[in-house]
């Protein structure tokens, strides 16, 4: 029952309110939290419980714009039916304007709200597995109900002596018995679909000239077909932010998810309360993310990586086997075994290939380090290609930008750059070639040449590592770092 449930419902998102009371310039349900907006967690719990983007209608208000754009990119493989709420006259009017874009074979029309972040699969599912029981006793509307210590301005659920919904309350039209009652109303709920379209365009505006969704329940109840209900254990998680503080105490418990779903999946997590993570981020099993780490955006973490403490790691793509520590790793991609840190930049763009050490103070933007190539000291590599097992001095930056245009550097496998060498742009340093301390490069480099000076000239051929009894490969310390 309940997969056919699933199959026949459709959903109308409600994310036409502007949120005054979150001070705000940007739309409410644009607000982030985990890195990605209100709506966004709504559209995914939908999602997750069955509910495919095209029988999912959001109701968007007058400029709110942004809300579909942020939706379409957020969501490029989706096609969101959008419709216009203009004037704003409730939810039940909401709904009913919806009603157009709603596929004409639902069954179950579920209502949801694009403020309620904190909304899971699993809930959406038991919603539709109650109104599944409840069709099948001839009731027509599922509420979504939970009992709140401090229920503040939310509608109240009265019940009869034999525990059956009879009424939702509004907290301004409540009494002060009524307002006493801690059963509240989510605004989440459910209706045979048939129902709905027959009944909503029945109900008479309040005072204020709106249509509200809740006057529904009453409906049934009079009609003698009753109100069912979904009580929830946590009700906090289908109730809608309005405020800052609700929005950082949402953020909170969004964090403790990721945390806990990482933990149960052989992520270790040295101190969850101090770890920041977006609800898109990726982490393999026996990696250990130590405390003070952000991870955001679109980053993949492999297996067996320590990253960490104090890094932060933006819309990268991080191997098997990585560490990462007081660094920032921004839209970089970073192969097996690559160890960046300390306070080390990787900007977008940056590819470190197998093995590359990154060490302190060491800047990488728009650049590709081949397999076993070293940057352990300050320095800048921008727009460079570098091949496999280079050594990168101390202090040597590749002059890139001209005032006017960015230039290209390459440097050969096995190359040795001298600790202050400047790299003007565009130029090569060829295969094993060597640039002396405080070389400024303005020519290319043959293959196996060695040059130093300002500005860098030739002074012979680098010598093979077979020659000297004491040398090692090309990316050995010597002689300039």
């Amino acid at each position: 029952m309940t997969s056919l449930s699933v199959y026949s419902a459709a959903a109308v998102v409600l994310a036409a309110g502007k949120g005054t009371r979150m001070k705000s310039a940007r739309h409410k349900v644009l607000h982030r939290l985990a890195g990605k907006s209100m709506l966004w967690h709504v559209l995914t719990a939908l999602r997750g419980a069955g509910i495919p983007p095209e029988r999912t209608t959001i109701v968007i208000g007058d400029g709110a714009a942004p809300v579909r754009s942020e939706v379409e990119r957020d969501f490029p493989d989706a096609l969101y039916p959008f419709v216009l709420q203009e004037p704003q006259l409730g939810t039940g009017h909401a709904v009913l304007t919806a009603r157009p874009a709603v596929p004409t074979d639902a069954e179950t029309i579920v209502v949801a709200y694009g403020d309620t972040p904190l909304l899971r699969a699993e809930t959406v599912t038991a919603l539709l597995e109650q109104r599944a029981r409840d069709d099948s006793n001839g009731i027509p509307v599922t509420l979504v109900t939970g009992v709140l210590e401090n229920p503040q301005d939310l509608g109240r659920i009265l019940r009869g002596t034999d525990g059956a919904l009879q009424e939702i309350v509004e907290f301004r039209d409540a009494s002060p018995e009524q307002r006493a009652v801690c059963e509240v109303n989510s605004g989440f709920c459910a209706f045979r679909a048939a129902w709905l379209w027959d009944a909503l365009p029945r109900v008479q505006p309040a005072r204020s000239g709106e249509i509200y969704l809740t006057s529904l329940a009453e409906r049934a109840v009079s009609s003698g077909a009753g109100a069912g209900s979904l009580l929830l254990d946590q009700i906090g998680e289908a109730v809608g932010v309005n405020t800052r503080p609700q929005q950082a105490e949402a953020e909170q418990i969004l964090r403790a998810r990721i945390a806990a779903h990482l933990m149960a999946h052989g992520v270790t997590l040295q101190d969850p309360a101090t770890t920041y993570l977006d609800a898109s981020v990726e982490v393999g099993r026996d990696s250990v993310i130590l405390a003070g780490t952000h991870l955001l955006g679109s980053t993949r973490i492999g297996a067996d990586c320590e990253i960490g403490p104090n890094a932060y790691v933006r819309d990268s793509v991080v191997a098997d086997g990585c560490r990462i520590f007081l660094s920032v790793v921004d839209g970089a991609e970073l192969d097996r075994d690559v160890t960046v840190g300390p306070f080390a930049h990787l900007r977008p763009g940056a590819r470190c290939g197998r093995g590359v050490e990154v060490g302190t103070g060491s800047e990488i933007k728009a650049s590709t380090l081949g397999a076993g190539s070293k940057m352990h000291h300050f320095g800048y590599l921008g727009d460079a290609k570098l091949g496999v097992n280079v050594n990168v001095g101390a202090g040597t930056v590749t002059c890139n930008f001209d005032g006017e245009r960015k230039h290209a550097t390459r440097i050969g496998d096995g190359a040795f750059v001298g600790s202050g060498t400047l790299l003007v742009a565009p130029v090569s340093v060829g295969t094993r070639a060597l640039t002396g301390a405080g070389s400024v490069v303005t020519k290319d480099v043959a293959n196996g040449a060695k040059v130093a000076g300002v500005p860098a000239r030739a002074i012979g051929a680098r010598e093979r590592p077979e020659a000297r009894k004491d040398s090692t490969d090309g990316d050995d310390a010597r002689p300039s770092t």
